[in-house]
């Protein structure tokens, strides 16, 4: 089935071509941007979580257990 448009039509439908691969290019460079933020984003709550527990057994072990005498130096 040979269609035969005018040569404006074709142009119309290589600069809509074009148009589409621009936009869905664009479409996946921000998807795989946000990608990267969203996993920035959740490994970050993931370290501050650990970090703070920490600190907080860091803060129950120093209160309950007594602390090392530091010696003098001479």
């Amino acid at each position: 089935m040979t269609e035969s448009h005018s040569k404006s039509r074709k142009q119309a439908e290589i600069a809509f071509g074009n148009a589409q691969s621009q936009f869905l290019a664009r479409s996946r460079a921000v998807e795989e941007i946000d990608s990267t933020v969203r996993a920035r984003e959740e490994k970050t709550l993931r370290l501050r979580e650990a970090r703070e527990a920490k600190e907080l057994q860091d803060r129950l072990t120093g209160v309950t257990a007594p602390s090392a005498k530091r010696k003098k130096k001479i």
